[in-house]
């Protein structure tokens, strides 16, 4: 087969670009907010991350924001990305965090699903808390009339749309924190301090951000692993 196998069937060849929408822009910038040290083995997972060809990206440490609290951090560090005169105008941004692992072919599996559904602003892959009894970070039912973050089953392989996710390894549209009437800050941890509750920043963000109508998602798809640092158990 001389004309090569993707030639061979061109069509399907064609079909699968136009869907991974690979020929247009999709720059990323990633943001990880860290402590003093990182585990190696989640820093070799980012080193494999695989990204669409020729395609922009700042990957770590540019955007690593060290020694802040993660609320603090996140919005700090996506803050100074709008500010910048470039990468200010991205498609997206990427965040991870220390201790999850992502497969190499995650970002372009994410980005492959937002391609897919524009009518959501973040796609998280599937990564659990930790310890025997975790749940998955798919928080919330968008189809109960009640606002709530219980944790909903993954199903394999698909999308699960939910109220919240967590931050492990999502990818954002940018354009969201363009929006000027998203509160500030984007990220805030609730430490019951003054009647605020308690509460994780990624909660927090999407308890308003549901409120102008953004929506969120988990692929099920890109499993994340979720490294307990002390024990060297990966959940």
């Amino acid at each position: 087969m001389t004309q090569g196998l993707n030639n061979a069937n061109l069509s399907a060849s064609t079909a699968r670009i136009i869907e991974g929408g690979t020929w247009k822009k999709q720059r990323v910038v990633t943001v990880i907010p860290t402590g003093k040290m990182i585990d190696y083995r989640a820093v070799h997972s980012w080193m494999n991350l695989v990204y669409p060809p020729n395609q922009p990206q700042v990957r770590w440490p540019t955007w690593m924001v060290q020694g802040h609290e993660v609320g603090e951090a996140y919005s700090q560090a996506i803050e100074q990305v709008l500010a910048h005169p470039d990468v200010g105008t991205w498609e997206y941004v990427l965040t991870i965090e220390t201790d999850n692992l992502p497969p190499p072919d995650g970002v372009v599996k994410l980005l492959r699903r937002m391609e897919a559904h524009p009518d959501l602003a973040c796609i998280g892959g599937l990564y659990w808390t930790k310890g025997e009894t975790g749940v998955p970070q798919i928080w919330g039912d968008p189809a109960d009339p009640v606002p709530n973050f219980r944790p909903q089953a993954p199903k394999a392989g698909q999308l699960v749309e939910c109220c919240g996710t967590g931050m492990g390894f999502n990818l954002w549209r940018m354009s969201m924190f363009r929006d000027p009437k998203l509160r500030k800050p984007w990220f805030k941890t609730l430490r019951g301090l003054e009647g605020e509750g308690v509460g994780t920043q990624d909660l927090f963000f999407w308890g308003d951000a549901r409120k102008y109508g953004y929506r969120c998602a988990v692929d099920c798809d890109v499993l994340v692993g979720h490294l307990d640092t002390t024990t060297g158990v990966c959940w």
